[in-house]
Formats: structure tokens, C-alpha cells, sequence
């Protein structure tokens, strides 16, 4: 009882709106509008108006291609100066071993990896609108550009191919292959880079956006495996060769195994110890986050310690524990990537474009909503294609943002981009002053670095688990991406990843929900009749609706939809009608020809008694038979065709956001079979493009016209109700 007034309490307290107003349809409501004169513009003016330049605008462009001249001459030093500082030391600590360890993956040597965490990063700073994320090398990245160098060149092709003088003038190879895989590296890096910087030019940012968060975290954890079982070999320090392709996860499983008596336990030993460290550092890191000031670079302290005993027991001579090796000093000269490779790696470039796009905007678009900014995805695809394809002549790989140090990053104070151009500065001194100092570093350490950096996209696995609980085809995605990208690689499962993915969203507009809606008593809110008690149905009134537009894939499905959700079948009462005339008709031939034979009869009999006996019999039969006849032919039809108890059927059409051909002609064709079995159609809550489309589409003639749509729902209702009431007066 108590609930029972407190809900009406706050029902009277609630505000109520009244209106009096014309019951609208289309016709009426927009002969009561006057829509603004819009002159269209020629292709001509158009050109004209995007060519014309004035001061504002030049600066604007200026400013949008470079924002560092935006943000750079109002940076608050006193504020934010020091947050940068230790800032980009912590994440510049964190670039070194992740740059020499993520060259592995690359299949190039460790110090093109110092490169691509120096380049890239410097431009960015000027081109990039995201102030948190920390762009270089990154594990998914570095794998697919190992997996295309190790596709191109494999490990059986030492010798024999193209020339590559123009990287190997400056820079002396332990093997000749490594050589030609830089220029693979170098080349992918160049294209990828070219492809970025023009979807951004050509404004075609959106294209992350068919890389749903599922499909992207099942793709990353699969390309976690791959990284993980590429690592093996170096964690083991035993020698394998490289595969790439599909099932390449299989075959370094099986190759790993196969050579697994050869393990060299002094590697083995090294890079168990640091695998421990850095889970232990991370562990910390993450238990005492408030407590200290930065977090301990664990992964440059392993770095070193693993770079001291090296070389004070000297690993590589006397355990044979493979070491990273030669370790040029200073920078090298640009050089032009081969342009001879690029049709051989042209579809490798556009994955890896996409997805080290997908991968930066998504972590920025997280920082940016974290810390109330905006970022432009054009100009990060630009920004991104300058940075690949310029560091591509000074010998870098692809890059794009890492997940870990771009926490690290922001965590750790870092306000603007300044916090990156201080990492790769430092990057920078230990190229050009003590790389040298890193060549004893084993290959087993980078390789652990790889691995317990991988841990965070392993608890992705978790995802099935979230997903199962909240959408089957999300987890689909997921799960397909996945399977795909661990099987077919990474390259062929990104591309049937994002097949999927749009065949999922064609599956949902194949396959929408529809239901019947009814009215919440004294309201003009339609809501499902299934869901809630107090929403009813007026009487001879179906109100249907479809949560997906109509076109060619889904309009045979709205259709039997639409007659098994009203009970109304118009070509089963059709053909049921004609049955039961056809039916009547023989009752009625059959009944005038026994009444024909019975006065024959009567005629021919000569017993006066007995014809008088049957007289009264035959005078009932031939007055039923006479009222037979004498029914008019409406009364036969009420008496014999199936009729319906409905007269009106609404279509809401709220949900549609366009309607193509077929979907106009299914519409069409279901006003004119409702209205042979005396239901009248009608449409509401069309929204303007779609009406316009319906224009286009030659959709309105003399038979449907714009009376047939109504504004909402409730004037459609009203109407139904008030045609009604005047057909049964």
C-alpha cells in the first residue's frame, strides 16, 4: 500500500506535457512547412571554394599539420616541464631493450631496432595530436614485418638475389641475408608508410572503425603466440629456421622440439633468471603504483645486469650463448628503401598500415577522453605516414604506439609530446655514444623482455569468458579473428578477421528483432506488447515493428515476419476465399440439380396420397434451397469468405535509416495485398532521408500516396481510429 502511494506521489510530481494540435500526416504536415532555398553549388563553385586561400585559412591548414605549433608556444613550462622530464627518461629507459629486443621479432638486427625508436619518435612530435602515447617499435608490429622479411628472404637463401649496396656500403653484416631482410623491413616500412600518409590526406581516418575492439584483442592475442613461440629458440638458444605463412606457428613449434635436445642451458639459465626479475619488477610496479615516485625500469636493469655478466664471463666464447653482436656507432646516411620489392609486399604494407593505425588510435582516443582532448584520426594517419615513410630512408622499420610504455608514459607524469621527443634523445645518446657497450647483451634476455611484455595481451583471454556473458557475436569475432590470425598468419587472418566482422553486421540486418507494439494507457508511448502487462493493443489496430532498415537482404524476412507477428496472411485469405467460393459454388449446382430432380418427381408421380405426403418434405427443401438463392451475393461472402478482425496495420518505421529498391517495391506490394483483404497500411515515423529516398525510389503514385504516412506513431493510431469509426457509422 506504502508503494502503492509513493508511486503516485512521484507521478504527480513528475512534469506532464499537453498539446493540442492536427492529427499530421505527410501530406498535411508539409503542405504547412516551407522548406528553406538551398542553391546548389556546381562541381565548378565547389572547386572553386575548396581551392580559394585565405590568411585564416592557411593558418588553419598550417596549424592542423603542424599542432606543435599550436600547443608548443603556450606550453606552461613551470608546469609541466619536470612531469615531461621524468617522464620521457622512464619511458626512454623502457625504449632501449624494448627497440633491441622488438628488432628480433623484426627479423633485422638489433641496432635497426635503436633506429626506429629514435626517427619515428622525434617526428611525431611535431605531427602527432596525441600528448600520452609513446610511438616505436611494438610486438604485433615487429612480428608481421619479420614474418613478410623472413617470407621474402628465408633462411635457406643466404647469397643469390637483389642488390642492396646501398645499405651495406656503411654497415658490415654477419650474414649476407640479414642484409636483404633490412631492405624488406625498410621497404615495408616506406610503402606502409605512403599508404597511411594518403588515407589521411584523402580524409579516410574512419577506416579503423572496421576493426571492432574484438576482432582487434582476438588479432593482438593471437599475434601474442606467434611472438611467444618466435622467442623460443633465442630463450632455449637453439638454432631453427624462421617460418612465416600459414600454420608458421605449428612449424616453430615442431622445429623448436625437434632440436630441443640441442638447448644450450647457459641461455636457458640467463633468460629464466630475467623472465623471474621482470615479472618480479612488473609485480612491484604494479602493487606499489601510489607509492613510488616512477616505476622501476626493470627491463634496462636486466639489460645491464645481463650485459655485465656477459661479458665478465665471457658467455658468447666460452657457454655459446648467442649475443646481440656488432653494434655500429653513430647514425647512418639515408638511403632510398628498393622499389623493386613493393608489389611483392604492396598487401603486407596495407595490414600493417591499418592495424598500426587501429592500434594508435585507439590508445589515443583513451588518453584523450581521459584527460578531456581531442585528437583528429586524419591527422594521426598522416602523422603516422610521415613517420613511417621518412624513417624508412634512415633505415627504420615499422612503428607504431606501444600499449606498455604508453601507460608507463602517462603514469608517470608526461603532459605533452615533449615527454617523447626526451626518449628518443635518449635513444639517441647510446646510438651515437655507447651502443658499442650492449654488443655482449645475450639474445636470451631480449628474448625474455619479449615475453613477459606479452603478458598483458595473454589476460586477453579472458575476453571469451566476458564476451560469452554478453554478446555471442562479439565473441565470435573474437574467436574468429583469433583462429584465423594464429593459422593462416597474421596477414590473411586480419583480412578474413575484418570479412567476418562485416558479415556479422549483415547477419543483424538480415535477422533484426521485430515485435508488436502497443500503448501505455493514457500515454502516446508504444511499447512491446510481450514485454510489459500495462501496454495494450487497440482493438482492430497492429502496430508492427522491425529494429533494422529494409533492403534487398532482409525484405523477404520482414515480410513473413510482418504476417506471422499480425496473424494476417493476405495470400492465405486470398486463396481461402477463392477455395470457399469454389466450394459454395459446387453447393449451390448441387442443390438446384437434387431441387430439379425432386420436382421431376413430384411431377411424374400419379398417387395423389403419397405426393401429398411428400409435399410438405419437398416444400422444405425447396424453401431452403429458395432462401439459398434469394441470399444476396454480400451476404454469401460474409457467410463463406474468411474475414479478418483487423482493418488497420501500422509500420513504424523509426528504426529505418534508409530503404533501397527492393525495399520500396516490398512496401509497395505489402499496401496493395493488405488492402485486398480490407487492411489498410500505413507508415509513421519516417524520417526525412528515408523519405526522400522513398521519392527517388518512384515510390508514391495515385494508389499510395503521402496520406499513407504519419509523423508518429499516435497520429497514425488516431487516424486508424477515427476512419474507423466513420466506416462503421
Amino acid at each position: 500500500m506504502e508503494h502503492a502511494q509513493e508511486h503516485e506521489a512521484c507521478l504527480e510530481q513528475t512534469q506532464r506535457y499537453c498539446v493540442e494540435r492536427p492529427i499530421y500526416n505527410q501530406e498535411l504536415l508539409q503542405g504547412q512547412l516551407h522548406r528553406r532555398e538551398r542553391t546548389p553549388q556546381t562541381l565548378r563553385q565547389k572547386i572553386a571554394h575548396s581551392c580559394r586561400c585565405s590568411s585564416k585559412k592557411a593558418k588553419s591548414h598550417l596549424y592542423s599539420f603542424l599542432p606543435i605549433l599550436k600547443w608548443l608556444p603556450r606550453y606552461p613550462v613551470k608546469e609541466y616541464l619536470l612531469g615531461d622530464i621524468i617522464s620521457g627518461i622512464s619511458t626512454g629507459v623502457m625504449q632501449l631493450p624494448q627497440g633491441l629486443a622488438y628488432a628480433l621479432l623484426a627479423a633485422v638486427p638489433p641496432v635497426f631496432g635503436l633506429y626506429s625508436s629514435f626517427y619515428p619518435v622525434f617526428l611525431y612530435t611535431f605531427f602527432g595530436t596525441s600528448k600520452h602515447i609513446s610511438i616505436g617499435t611494438f610486438a604485433v608490429i615487429s612480428m608481421m614485418v619479420g614474418g613478410v622479411a623472413v617470407r621474402q628472404v628465408p633462411d635457406e637463401i643466404i647469397s643469390v638475389g637483389y642488390n642492396s649496396t646501398n645499405v651495406t656500403d656503411s654497415f658490415e653484416y654477419d650474414n649476407p641475408r640479414d642484409a636483404r631482410r633490412v631492405q624488406v623491413a625498410v621497404t615495408l616500412a616506406f610503402l606502409s608508410g605512403i599508404i597511411q600518409l594518403c588515407l589521411g590526406l584523402l580524409r579516410f581516418g574512419f577506416v579503423a572503425i572496421y576493426l571492432t575492439e574484438p576482432l582487434v584483442r582476438g588479432f593482438t592475442t593471437a599475434a601474442a603466440v606467434h611472438v611467444f613461440t618466435s622467442q623460443l629458440k633465442y630463450l632455449l638458444g637453439i638454432k631453427t629456421n624462421r617460418y612465416s605463412g600459414p600454420l608458421s606457428v605449428v612449424y616453430s613449434i615442431a622445429a623448436v622440439l625437434s632440436k630441443i635436445t640441442t638447448t644450450n642451458i647457459a641461455a636457458l639459465i640467463v633468460g629464466l633468471t630475467c623472465i623471474v626479475l621482470l615479472l618480479i619488477g612488473k609485480e612491484i610496479n604494479l602493487r606499489f603504483k601510489k607509492q613510488l615516485p616512477v616505476p622501476i625500469p626493470m627491463e634496462i636493469i636486466v639489460v645491464i645486469i645481463g650485459t655485465g655478466v656477459s661479458a665478465g664471463m665471457n658467455l658468447s666464447e666460452s657457454y655459446s650463448v648467442d649475443v646481440v653482436g656488432s653494434i655500429p656507432q653513430g647514425l647512418r646516411a639515408p638511403a632510398v628503401p628498393e622499389i623493386q620489392l613493393i608489389p611483392a609486399i604492396f598487401v603486407d604494407a596495407i595490414a600493417i598500415a591499418i592495424v598500426g593505425f587501429s592500434m594508435a588510435v585507439s590508445m589515443a582516443k583513451i588518453f584523450a577522453l581521459k584527460h578531456g582532448y581531442t585528437i583528429d584520426g586524419n591527422q594521426e594517419l598522416i602523422a603516422l605516414g610521415i613517420c613511417n615513410s621518412v624513417g624508412s630512408f634512415f633505415q627504420s622499420f615499422s612503428i607504431t604506439c606501444s600499449m606498455s610504455r604508453s601507460l608507463v608514459q602517462e603514469s608517470t607524469g608526461g603532459k605533452t609530446q615533449i615527454a617523447g621527443a626526451l626518449s628518443s634523445v635518449m635513444v639517441l645518446l647510446v646510438i651515437v655514444a655507447i651502443g658499442y657497450l650492449f654488443e655482449p647483451l645475450p639474445q636470451t634476455v631480449l628474448a625474455a623482455i619479449v615475453m613477459v611484455n606479452l603478458k598483458g595481451m595473454f589476460k586477453q583471454f579472458g575476453d571469451i569468458a566476458h564476451f560469452w556473458r554478453t554478446s555471442r557475436i562479439e565473441l565470435a569475432i573474437w574467436v574468429v579473428a583469433f583462429l584465423a590470425s594464429l593459422l593462416l598468419g597474421l596477414d590473411y587472418g586480419l583480412l578474413t578477421a575484418v570479412a567476418f566482422a562485416v558479415i556479422t553486421v549483415i547477419y543483424r540486418t538480415q535477422s533484426p528483432q521485430y515485435r508488436i507494439l502497443g500503448r501505455i494507457p493514457d500515454t502516446d508511448i508504444y511499447c512491446d506488447v510481450e514485454e510489459y502487462e500495462e501496454v495494450k493493443e487497440y482493438p482492430g489496430i497492429k502496430i508492427f515493428q522491425a529494429n533494422a532498415s529494409l533492403y534487398f537482404a532482409n525484405s523477404e524476412s520482414y515480410t513473413s515476419a510482418l504476417k506471422k507477428k499480425t496473424g494476417v496472411d493476405p495470400c492465405a485469405i486470398l486463396a481461402a476465399r477463392r477455395k470457399a467460393q469454389k466450394r459454395h459454388a459446387r453447393e449451390i449446382k448441387a442443390a438446384n440439380q437434387l431441387r430439379k430432380k425432386a420436382t421431376n418427381d413430384v411431377e411424374a408421380s400419379v398417387k395423389h396420397e403419397i405426393a401429398n405426403d411428400e409435399l410438405p418434405v419437398n416444400g422444405k427443401f425447396a424453401s431452403a434451397d429458395a432462401s439459398a438463392q434469394d441470399m444476396s451475393p454480400d451476404e454469401h461472402e460474409h457467410f463463406v469468405e474468411p474475414k479478418t478482425n483487423i482493418h488497420s496495420l501500422i509500420l513504424d518505421f523509426t528504426p529505418v535509416n534508409f530503404v533501397d529498391s527492393v525495399g520500396a517495391k516490398t512496401l509497395k506490394s505489402i499496401i496493395k495485398e493488405y488492402k485486398e483483404v480490407g487492411v489498410c497500411v500505413y507508415i509513421a515515423s519516417c524520417s526525412g532521408p528515408v523519405m526522400n529516398e522513398l521519392t527517388r525510389l518512384n515510390f508514391f503514385d495515385n494508389a499510395v500516396t503521402r496520406e499513407l504516412l504519419f509523423h508518429s506513431i499516435h497520429d497514425a493510431v488516431l487516424a486508424c481510429q477515427g476512419k474507423d469509426g466513420s466506416a462503421s457509422q
